[in-house]
């Protein structure tokens, strides 16, 4: 039997699970801390891997969601900003030179594209743009039934085109990108900023008060709430629009903690796409809807890209 394994890395946790080919229950599944006493992250993944290994098929491809870019045709990992001392790592050479089995990698907001195109909500779509909206934004995009790379790796940074010139630093020290003012971070911004102004809200009572709790005033009714979730929706909605022009999917995929509040920062962001739209033809047939695998998106993803590099 041909089996595949996948793993998702995440700053705090590692997943993997091996998958008999052709299905999507796992026959295994572990999962550990990143960090821990006993071994390094790599240490720490090698052997969750190991523990997840068949005793009686064949691994055709080990896929790895990461978090940071990565160049797909090198197997190198640039950096992941909460494991210390991943910087430039060959991953897929480290994998492979202890498992004798060929590995992959992706970023895991490419992964997660994936993830929601292969087994998701974007099932049945060839041209998919994909958003995770939390304390970044993550994009992925697939054309043509084609993840967008990059020549080297590194397309489709979508949280970090300029909405605003002037507007407020993103974590990447630029200003004015989508991340900086429609990411749970630039909500909970947005309001910690309000509040000090002295506007009144419910959420005064909450210390640093966060974008989940955001989201629970808006469906609350707070009103200075629902100002944050509409103006991170418009600068959603003149983003998307931009995406439109550029890819003409046929599904947008939202995805993250944020997409959660669904009408609340949805709606403000149709009505921005129409208002910016250049024309009608981009809306029809589009289909907006949130993401289906939650936080399998990226273990998923990394199923739907081993299979991918073993056809």
């Amino acid at each position: 039997m041909d089996t595949y394994i996948a793993v998702d890395v995440g700053g705090t946790q590692l997943r993997a699970a091996c998958y008999p080919k052709g299905e999507t229950k796992p026959l295994l599944q572990k999962r550990t801390s990143t960090h821990g006493k006993d071994g390094s992250p790599v240490d720490r993944l090698l052997d969750l891997i190991a523990t997840v290994w068949p005793d009686h098929a064949t691994v055709k491809t080990i896929g790895v969601a990461v978090p940071g870019p990565t160049n797909h045709k090198q197997g190198i990992l640039y950096r992941a900003p909460n494991i210390p001392g991943w910087e430039n790592l060959p991953l897929v050479q480290i994998i492979q030179s202890r498992f004798n089995t060929r590995a992959a990698l992706g970023n895991d907001a490419n992964m997660a594209a994936m993830g929601e195109w292969r087994f998701g909500a974007a099932r049945g779509h060839q041209n998919v743009l994909y958003l995770t909206i939390s304390t970044g934004i993550g994009a992925g995009v697939i054309c043509d039934d084609r993840l967008v790379l990059g020549q080297n790796g590194l397309a489709t940074e979508l949280g970090h085109i300029t909405v605003l010139p002037d507007g407020p630093v993103c974590g990447c020290g630029h200003k004015g990108h989508l991340e900086a003012l429609a990411s749970g971070t630039a909500i909970a911004r947005f309001v910690a900023e309000q509040l000090a102004k002295g506007i009144p809200s419910s959420l005064s009572q909450t210390p640093n008060p966060s974008s989940r709790d955001v989201g629970m005033a808006a469906e609350n009714g707070d009103p200075l709430a629902l100002e944050a979730l509409t103006r991170a929706g418009r600068y959603l909605g003149w983003a998307v629009a931009d995406f439109l022009h550029m890819f003409n999917p046929s599904i947008v995929v939202l995805g993250g903690g944020v997409s959660q509040t669904g009408p609340l920062i949805i709606e403000p962001m149709r009505q921005a796409m129409s208002e910016r739209v250049m024309s009608p033809e981009y809306l029809h047939g589009l289909t907006i809807a949130t993401a289906a695998l939650g936080d399998n998106a990226g273990l998923m993803g990394a199923l739907a890209l081993a299979e991918s590099v073993s056809k």
